[in-house]
């Protein structure tokens, strides 16, 4: 089925979508030049319509990465992962010979912080020769699709979220039990609501990831197990998804309150290196 261009005439900016829902690929822009007023509406408004851009052919360096973040909001540090050197914001994500990719689980980035992040700006630096694509569930379809008895039970429903693979992460690295204390007075566990309501269209979308949620609150753990396995399936419909294949200097930006998504680690031995850089969001309602 062929895709229909969506041209915005004010901008000149063209969305290619990938899926029906989720998931477009962006032309007529450039991504090394500032953005004017109204070429950064036509982004903010495509990233809420399609929950995730992914751009070609855009050699920018570091600091462009960075300037194209900041346009929507301030950025974060990432506490845990490696980061380029001099550079505190940008994500190091290199897999290669000895280190074999592990993003490879359904997931939302650091919803384990009090307010986690808007969203995520993935930049490809070196791909491998085949393999290594990420796949984007969207969660509003994903809550959308449930039953009535499913929506029911987790109404008003809130889980807790924590950081305990990087906790397991810190002691391999040879961390003391009072530095990672010290992490975990820093970054307490957190309490979000189980269907999120994203703060700039109002849809509802499934907030709850098998990489950092631990449980339902007022739930006996067993309950809480089996409604969270469900949930956590629901990224792995393949009709809630779309799946980008990376070029070098492809760049993908999507939104962490309405997608989730899972890297291939697929490519092993072969090197996959990549900068991330994210935006800082808000108290998840």
């Amino acid at each position: 089925m062929a895709r229909a261009a969506l041209k915005e005439e004010a901008s000149g900016i063209v969305f290619a979508p990938l899926s029906p829902t989720i998931g477009a690929e962006v032309s007529g822009i450039d991504l090394r030049e500032p953005l004017d007023a109204a070429s950064l509406k036509v982004l903010r408004q495509g990233l809420l319509d399609w929950k995730v851009l992914f751009f070609r052919d855009q050699d920018i360096t570091t600091e462009q990465h960075l300037a194209f973040a900041r346009n929507f909001g301030p950025l974060e540090v990432h506490p845990f992962a490696p980061h380029k050197d001099g550079y505190p914001e940008v994500l190091a994500i290199t897999h290669g010979p000895g280190n074999k990719g592990r993003e490879n689980a359904w997931h939302s980035d650091v919803t384990w912080r009090l307010e986690p992040s808007l969203g995520s700006i993935l930049r490809a630096l070196e791909i491998p020769p085949v393999g290594g694509d990420t796949l984007f569930a969207d969660m509003y379809a994903a809550y959308e699709g449930l039953t009535d008895e499913v929506k029911a039970k987790i109404e008003g429903r809130t889980a807790i979220h924590d950081f305990t693979h990087f906790r397991h992460g810190l002691r391999k690295a040879g961390k003391s039990e009072a530095e990672i204390e010290a992490f975990n007075r820093k970054y307490p566990e957190a309490e979000h609501p189980v269907v999120r309501t994203h703060p700039e269209t109002g849809r509802k979308g499934i907030y709850v990831n098998v990489g950092f949620t631990l449980r339902i609150v007022g739930m006996e753990k067993d309950e809480s197990d089996s409604l969270l396995r469900h949930l956590y399936a629901q990224a792995s419909i393949p009709e809630y998804q779309c799946r980008f294949r990376w070029q070098k200097n492809s760049i993908a930006f999507w939104d962490n309150r309405s997608t989730q998504h899972y890297a291939a680690s697929d490519y092993y031995p072969a090197v996959r290196r990549m900068e991330r850089v994210t935006i800082v969001g808000d108290r998840p309602r």
